[in-house]
């Protein structure tokens, strides 16, 4: 058995846990399996860890529940993907709210390619499946990976144009993996794992209920570099996955609609109200997100590298952290190193002017 992904799954199952307290454990106590290792009075001394979520921990009674859930993760040959391994999605990463761990179907590599999130009413008219057919066409050789919610409407047009183009697709779901909503879609969603895949929070046998939808929208939004709105009424899921990239400083775009049409007074409201830019073609994303040049990201990264040959292990392990994280929680979970170790160790490269506080325990690169 797979002891690490065992006790991150496990993690998972903690009642009354989210993604927020989750990661805070693995930054005070350094690992997942760590965390059930702790005493009570080490526990209750985490922040926001009290007697009941403690005692939770410590009699161990997800153990079973992870158990049953690793031999079936094992068994459907899933990838899961925890907050600390580098297979993660960076961009998701850096939102505070982020899955600690998320299940993966499929062959694709979420740290590379620019990714585009398209979303919209389920009751797509002729007019919005035609935007998102071109939207998608214009895709083609611009190394872009389209990411949608397998949802009626807007969601499925921009899954199927992507398979039919062999666009790289990603169907964000709001269920576990063993099972697959709408039925309907099921064709197109096998369709793309191999030039894509499925991703989940949810454990298997969680069911595709109206409440796990919103939460779902958050991965959308966090793992894309913009989001896309086709068609929208004045409320819905596309208008809730909208707020969510403002929330995350992700750039929103909307196709204006007719004034009067149902379908179309959430993106003229976008518009409207300054929280999405107006486009009418994917040649305005492309201008306004900078994608018509490429950028030398990687050999950035290498120079900057370069810089710290001195470093011990564990300070590189920091100013790897904050190349993509800001907080000290946050660096502390990307280091793989306990919260305490990790504030000596920013101190440190303070003192050596490789780094800088800014408020609110946070460090920048200099």
């Amino acid at each position: 058995m797979n002891n690490d992904l065992f006790y991150k799954i496990a993690l998972t199952f903690i009642p009354n846990v989210g993604a927020v307290l989750a990661k805070n454990l693995v930054a005070y106590c350094g690992s997942a399996q760590a965390v059930f290792e702790q005493t009570e009075k080490e526990l209750l001394s985490i922040p926001d860890i009290g007697p009941v979520t403690a005692r939770s921990i410590l009699e161990q009674t997800v153990f079973r529940r992870a158990e049953t859930e690793l031999e079936r993760v094992i068994k459907n040959n899933l990838d899961v993907l925890f907050f600390t391994d580098e297979a993660y999605p960076y961009r998701l990463k850096q939102c505070h709210d982020a899955p600690i761990l998320i299940y993966k179907k499929g062959n694709i590599d979420l740290n590379k390619h620019r990714y585009l999130a398209v979303v919209g009413t389920r009751s797509a008219s002729a007019y919005g499946k035609k935007l998102t057919s071109d939207l998608i066409d214009d895709c083609i050789d611009k190394d872009i990976v389209i990411v949608s919610g397998m949802a009626f409407g807007i969601d499925i047009a921009a899954h199927r144009q992507a398979v039919k183009n062999k666009i790289p697709t990603i169907a964000v779901l709001g269920h576990g993996l063993d099972i697959f909503y709408p039925a309907q879609h099921k064709e197109t969603a096998l369709a793309m794992l191999d030039n894509g895949c499925w991703l989940s929070e949810y454990p298997f046998e969680t069911m595709p209920d109206r409440e796990n939808f919103p939460s779902r929208n958050r991965i959308v939004a966090g793992m894309c570099d913009a989001v896309v709105v086709v068609e929208a009424a004045k409320k819905g899921g596309a208008l809730i996955t909208a707020d969510i990239a403002h929330s995350y400083a992700r750039d929103v775009f909307a196709f204006p609609g007719r004034i009067g049409d149902t379908f179309s007074e959430g993106c003229n409201n976008l518009i409207r109200f300054n929280q999405g830019s107006l486009i009418t073609s994917a040649a305005d994303i492309f201008r306004l997100m900078n994608w018509d040049i490429d950028h030398p990201k990687a050999k950035k990264k290498s120079t900057q590298k370069a810089l710290f040959v001195e470093l011990s292990s564990e300070e590189e392990q920091i100013v790897n952290a904050c190349q993509i994280v800001k907080s000290m929680d946050e660096i502390a979970i990307h280091a793989h190193l306990p919260i305490s170790k990790t504030a000596s160790i920013l101190f440190s490269l303070e003192m050596k002017g490789l780094i800088r506080a800014l408020p609110g325990k946070e460090f920048e690169l200099i």
